[in-house]
């Protein structure tokens, strides 16, 4: 169901013709793939304060891949930001805990998005594999 309003989505919406609505699918899932990686070398590095840097990597690494890339990782980054959001509101009440955070992660998706380097969220230290 959220693949065929996706496609919709697609061709009603952003304009996609119907000549290029495959190249935009195989971008937006390429872009999943990117921000996938990020996140699971997010988790592998389990390093202090590279958060920001992997948000604006995976945007970027998305991006890089056409509009529909750029959209994945869109669509991808205002849902992880919006349920923390959710359930910060179950756990802690009308208390804002979490949004100066969520603030900064949306920064950093932008950031990567708009093509510009995510090297500058990288911590120091951070292993060059990543």
């Amino acid at each position: 169901m959220k693949l065929s309003t996706g496609i919709i989505f697609c061709f009603l919406i952003l304009g996609v013709s119907s000549q290029r609505w495959g190249t935009f699918l195989k971008e937006a899932g390429q872009g999943a793939k990117d921000m996938w990686r990020a996140y699971s070398d997010m988790r592998e590095a389990n390093y202090k304060n590279s958060d920001k840097y992997f948000h604006a990597r995976g945007n970027y690494d998305a991006a890089q891949r056409g509009p529909g890339g750029a959209w994945a990782a869109k669509v991808i980054s205002n849902a992880r930001e919006s349920i923390p959001r959710l359930t910060d509101l179950f756990k802690h009440g009308d208390s804002g805990h979490g949004l100066e955070d969520s603030k900064a992660d949306q920064f950093a998706n932008e950031w990567g998005r708009s093509g510009k380097d995510p090297n500058y969220f990288r911590p120091a230290g951070l292993p060059d594999k990543y």
